[in-house]
């Protein structure tokens, strides 16, 4: 008999604390033929990890990864049951899903992680895998849209350092600020973030991300100098 990629898991409602089921994918299911600039897997077939980041609860509707902490500030769960639980119709997110449940779910918990006001870094982490899968449907314009808004929510990241207890260095929030800036066509602020990542390479460390950097603002000087040639 063949085993099936996914596999049923009990999550606990970090709102309502009740128990939900939802899919995850078996890890070995999951190949990566290769990574885009900007970190996006592209599966070696039709198991797409990124499909199942989000936990939508059937109870309140609330929706959230592992990047979302425990805590909520006092009066937030109130606007939550406001604006969420109360509009709730009830959605069915507990078996495979399509690419249009992927980003519906991702956008309720990009809405959740606002009105929770998780850090920047978990909010931003959601806006570029919103990208991604608009990517995927060839959308450029949400492409564009949340790409911007996960660069803006990475700025806000760097500026505050909220991402010092999470897997995101410097370095990497420096190297994505700077490659969806690229994207989006602020060249300016590539190139300003892409030279910080450079100036990194002294102090040893995350070698890959110092020479995709380079790579990148190789890529923006080529630009330049063929637009001034026209």
């Amino acid at each position: 008999m063949d085993i099936s990629p996914y596999y049923e898991k009990q999550i606990h409602c970090l709102n309502c604390k009740k128990d939900f089921p939802t899919l995850k994918v078996r890890s070995k299911f999951i190949k990566v033929d290769h990574t885009e600039t900007d970190f996006h897997p592209i599966y070696a077939d039709d198991v797409n990890a990124l499909y199942y980041n989000v936990y939508v609860c059937e109870h309140c509707g609330f929706s959230f990864t592992e990047d979302f902490t425990k805590y909520f500030a006092p009066g937030i769960q109130d606007e939550i049951h406001t604006q969420i639980t109360k509009k709730w119709v009830h959605h069915d997110f507990k078996g495979e899903r399509t690419v249009f449940q992927a980003i519906q779910a991702y956008k309720l918990a990009f809405l959740c992680g606002t009105i929770k006001k998780e850090k920047n870094v978990a909010i931003a982490g959601l806006a570029l895998r919103l990208a991604w899968l608009y990517r995927s449907l060839k959308n450029g314009g949400q492409e564009e849209r949340f790409m911007k808004l996960a660069r803006d929510h990475y700025m806000e990241s760097y500026s505050t350092e909220d991402y010092s207890s999470t897997q995101m260095s410097a370095v990497r929030i420096m190297y994505m600020i700077a490659e969806l800036s690229r994207r989006i066509g602020d060249i300016e602020n590539a190139t300003r973030f892409f030279s910080r990542v450079i100036e990194k390479q002294s102090s040893g460390g995350e070698a890959k991300i110092v020479d995709m950097a380079k790579e990148q603002w190789a890529i923006i000087r080529e630009e330049k100098e063929h637009a001034r040639h026209i």
